[in-house]
């Protein structure tokens, strides 16, 4: 198991079928202790998901609330330290997103994809980030998205927020890197989740025939690259950097 033993906060998760369910259960597989941030979900639903990930042999303590709001982020905080006495990855996965057109756009449209998908990391890695700093270590593993590279239509303030999400990735790269503390980002491409349930199959077949690899990955193809950038050795040297599965969407 690459990550017995250590402590991984996890925001955005769930019981879903999306990253919210399967970050959570490749670390658990890695025999990782969770900390997680669930917002949404019934009580008994969260419960069951959490006997899921216990069965792997794994402690798991979970937060609620919405992970843009600061009170949030520091009980968040405050229950991993209180559960765990420490936290060994920080993986900021909680986002949203809601296509439109800027000129249908309002300025609450925008604040609230900040919020979610830019704000939520800066609070994370301003309440985490200290305890990390005590100990020498940490991986930081921010989520962002290939849209963050290559623009996508009807999504700027999307793209926005994301784009920022990897400017703050290799600007805490250089800050915590002296400290022994990893910064990388991973932008996934087009993923076969339940957000692509809206799109409609032509868009499916136009957007496949535009990819080197024609066709959307899944979610066990992405989890491994945060898996790869939370162990060691594995991922020791990698920092600033944006790992990108996803089907030749982008190339750098």
């Amino acid at each position: 198991m690459k990550l017995k033993g250590k402590v991984a906060v996890i925001t955005g998760a769930g019981s879903g079928r999306g990253m919210s369910r399967g970050f959570p259960e490749g670390f658990a597989k890695e025999g990782c202790n969770l900390s997680l941030n669930i917002y949404g979900e019934d009580a008994e639903r969260v419960a069951g998901f959490v006997r899921e990930l216990e069965a792997c042999g794994v402690r798991v303590v979970v937060t609620p609330g919405d992970i843009s709001e600061e009170n949030v982020v520091k009980q968040l905080a405050e229950n991993t330290m209180r559960e765990f006495g420490r936290v060994d990855i920080l993986l900021n996965n909680a986002g949203i997103t809601d296509p439109m057109p800027i000129t249908q756009m309002t300025s609450a449209d925008w604040d609230r994809m900040m919020a979610v998908n830019l704000r939520s990391q800066f609070l994370t890695c301003k309440y985490f980030v200290p305890y990390m700093i005590q100990q020498r270590s940490g991986r930081i593993i921010n989520i962002s998205s290939q849209i963050a590279q290559k623009g996508g239509t009807d999504h700027c303030h999307y793209a926005a927020a994301k784009a920022g999400v990897i400017g703050m990735t290799k600007a805490l790269a250089w800050d915590l890197g002296k400290y022994g503390i990893t910064c990388n980002c991973i932008a996934p491409g087009p993923i076969d989740t339940q957000m692509m349930d809206s799109v409609s199959e032509e868009w499916r077949v136009r957007k496949k025939a535009d990819l080197a690899l024609p066709r959307f990955g899944r979610i066990d193809e992405v989890v491994p690259s945060a898996i790869f950038l939370a162990s060691e050795p594995d991922g020791d040297l990698y920092t600033g950097q944006t790992l990108g599965p996803n089907s030749g969407d982008v190339m750098l």
